[in-house]
């Protein structure tokens, strides 16, 4: 669990990923279009991935990826960044983050 909050808290965007998701692709794919940079995590290829994705779950994650965290707080999983997308509430999220205007 210490090591999925460092992580997470090192950067602003971070996502948790696995290499063969579709979805958290999709997700970087839509950071990417609004100026962000998300640090990624693959965690197939981390040794220590099953222990991150048993802690991904033990902090509120249906399935352990794609997990979003923004600022070091868990957003989810690419439902709840479409969300607040639609909703007008992850722009603001990341205009600290964002490197194109």
């Amino acid at each position: 669990m210490d090591k999925v909050t460092r992580l997470a808290s090192d950067k602003g965007v971070v996502l948790f990923s696995k290499s063969s998701c579709c979805m958290c692709y999709a997700v970087t794919v839509l950071f990417q279009e609004l100026g962000v940079t998300p640090t990624i995590y693959e965690i197939d290829q981390d040794s220590e991935g099953r222990e991150i994705e048993k802690a991904l779950m033990r902090l509120g994650c249906n399935e352990p990826v794609p997990a979003i965290f923004i600022g070091g707080r868990l957003i989810g999983s690419m439902n709840e960044v479409m969300s607040l997308h639609l909703s007008g509430g992850l722009l603001p999220l990341l205009k600290p983050y964002q490197t194109l205007c």
